[in-house]
């Protein structure tokens, strides 16, 4: 795996702040070397992708800096290890390669010309245009499995260099998906006695009767817990998810009224079954409910909803857990108890709510309803009443149910401690357009683009990008400003994507709330810390009484190892790592990858996250299953 270390604690702006020991993401550089736009790219792209394959043979890989510029990036995801990197300079690069046992695992790249839209082709990168690229879809063989890439070749005095390459393992030899040509065959025709239909078949596997266990055992049914489970079941590998709610999707049910997913429809696919072509552009929380009901039914995940983990213990020996579950069935209370050899906290990437429980007063209130946005359910009409409510935090949980109080006639005031970065959805949908959007590629080829940009260039594109979209937003941001809401552009101003992978909130996509702050029908306090809860209200550090009826504290969430202790104890929370944030290469840490803990892994992130590194979970799991790879391989 890669590095464990962690960044000591640095006072910095609110905009620039990361989460507890992780790193600050580096800010690349593009290449300044004047480019022309090539004339042969797949002359171009052949040319290199020869000269890689015979680096590979060659003694020392010395001739690794003549096909990389000084700086540039190679992110690879399990095909030169059984992790995730992401590595600066062929210095970086050779030492990763002359650190495996048997040489580099990759075996040979191959241009990928299996589609008209992965042929090579002349681009450009940064926001003047200046810099020429050849890019090209690679195929990509590994001494255990089969994967693909992309390369971003720019010209260095005459000779056209790496800037990025990026390389991905898809599948495993011998053990591929059963999808396509593989898929089961749904029948055994010919003479059977005793023979049980589909439905015999598909209830038995679902209860694990007969002394069937799971494999993978996966805490929580929301789209982190789902896509694992597709993802697994097409490998072979036995799951079961638990999840405490009555019905699959309860937990998008059960959150407030008004909630609509922020990110577009193009970006949200799950694996396997898209969104069908009449799917509205930003999915309704009780429409994304319902489809993931429908998304464990087609794809035959075994789900167990009113299930709760009671118990748990790892046997090291063994290499298993032992693990109790109380299941509510059919109106009956039932408990199991199963040996999973590996356990997957799926219940997306932060844990407990961050509630200030020890906040002075707090019992005092009179009010009707003081709690946190995971147990807002909505704003009932104030029909008159002069209902007042207050708001403590400014992301989106914060805007929309500030917004949604007063659409039901409240007088709402919004508490903002520090910034936010804020951009409206419509600024946003254009911007992610060009690889999520109608006629966009392929999900697949978009996916494969948006991954390969390491995440310091990444960082880098979008500070052009946000100025673009302050001037696009300038009008709004202003009347913001004017209503003493405070606004930031994120990390070193990349933006929000960035301030998303460093901190998991900071931001706002607006879709009406922030014109309704500008226009002053809702209020704003801004800099302050809540005093003390009064019977009435909140008192605040400058002196200040605000009155309320409600308080809800959108303050967002722990990190994900909070809930992990409270469920599994603190002998397994103490082993893991810390979730979220970037370790020193710009990764992720402990998400979807090793967490420190043997068999115990974490699974979240928004759809696309999930989508995307439910294979790479996935792909470890089975090659530790297989005996391809071991955990300290990981």
């Amino acid at each position: 795996m890669g590095s464990i270390a962690t960044q000591l604690p640095v006072e910095v702006p609110s905009a620039d702040r990361v989460e507890p020991g992780s790193f600050r993401l580096h800010t690349a550089n593009l290449p300044t070397v004047p480019t022309s736009e090539p004339t042969d790219v797949d002359s171009i792209a052949s040319t290199w992708v020869n000269s890689f394959n015979k680096v590979l043979t060659a003694p020392g890989l010395a001739t690794i800096p003549q096909l990389f510029l000084e700086e540039s990036y190679w992110r690879d995801q399990l095909c030169l290890s059984w992790d995730f990197h992401t590595l600066k300079g062929p210095e970086k690069i050779v030492s990763l390669l002359q650190q495996s046992k048997n040489g580099c695992r990759i075996k040979s790249l191959t241009l990928d010309q299996s589609s008209q839209d992965r042929y090579p082709k002349a681009s450009v990168m940064g926001s003047d245009g200046k810099v020429h690229t050849v890019q090209a879809f690679l195929i990509v063989e590994t001494d255990i499995g089969r994967g693909s890439g992309l390369v971003r070749l720019v010209q260095d005095h005459g000779v056209w260099k790496v800037f990025t390459l990026y390389t991905f393992l898809r599948e495993l030899k011998e053990h591929e998906e059963q999808v396509g040509g593989r898929r089961p065959n749904g029948v055994a025709h010919g003479e059977h006695l005793s023979r049980k239909n589909w439905l015999d078949r598909r209830k038995a596997e679902e209860n694990f009767e007969d002394g069937e266990e799971p494999t993978v055992l996966i805490l929580g049914a929301g789209q982190a817990g789902l896509s694992i489970a597709a993802r697994l079941k097409m490998l072979g590998t036995k799951s079961l998810i638990v999840d405490r709610e009555e019905r699959i999707g309860d937990n998008w049910r059960s959150r407030y009224h008004q909630l609509v997913l922020h990110d577009p429809v193009w970006f949200d696919h799950l694996p396997y079954i898209p969104f069908p072509e009449s799917w509205p552009v930003f999915t309704p929380k009780d429409k994304l409910g319902d489809w993931f009901e429908s998304y464990v039914k087609l794809l035959e995940l075994n789900v167990w909803t009113q299930t709760t983990i009671t118990g748990s213990s790892w046997d090291a020996l063994a290499g298993k857990w032992t693990v109790t579950l109380d299941r509510l069935h059919d109106g009956k209370k039932e408990t199991r108890v199963f040996h999973p050899k590996h356990i997957i906290q799926a219940t997306g990437h932060s844990g407990e709510p961050n509630f200030p429980s020890n906040l002075k007063g707090l019992s005092s209130f009179a009010g009707t309803r003081l709690v946190h946005s995971s147990q807002f359910t909505g704003a009932a009409p104030s029909q008159g009443q002069n209902k007042r409510a207050i708001v403590v935090g400014c992301c989106n949980s914060g805007h929309d149910i500030a917004q949604d109080f007063y659409e039901n006639g409240y007088s709402v005031t919004l508490i903002q401690r520090s910034s936010t970065f804020v951009v409206t959805a419509e600024t946003n949908l254009h911007h992610m357009s060009a690889l999520y959007g109608e006629g966009g590629p392929p999900t697949e080829d978009a996916d494969m683009v948006f991954f390969s940009i390491p995440n310091a260039v990444a960082k880098r594109l979008n500070i052009a990008m946000t100025r673009v979209q302050n001037k696009t937003d300038e009008k709004l941001l202003r009347g913001l400003e004017k209503a003493g809401f405070k606004t930031d552009k994120g990390p070193d101003e990349s933006g929000l994507w960035i301030k998303y992978l460093t901190r998991g909130g900071g931001y706002y996509l607006d879709v009406g709330c922030s014109q309704l702050i500008a226009d002053n029908k809702i209020k704003v306090k801004q800099g302050c810390e809540i005093a003390e809860v009064l019977p009435n209200g909140l008192l605040f550090s400058d002196g200040e009484t605000l009155e309320a009826d409600e308080i809800v504290f959108a303050t967002g969430y722990l990190n994900m190892r909070t809930q992990c202790r409270k469920i599994f104890g603190d002998e397994v929370a103490d082993k893991v790592k810390d979730v979220w944030g970037f370790d020193e290469e710009g990764e992720i840490r402990t998400m979807w990858r090793k967490t420190g803990h043997p068999g115990f892994w974490f699974m979240g992130g928004n759809l696309a996250l999930c989508r995307w590194y439910s294979r790479l979970l996935a792909l470890q799991i089975k090659g530790l299953e297989e005996g391809l790879c071991s955990y300290e391989d990981l």
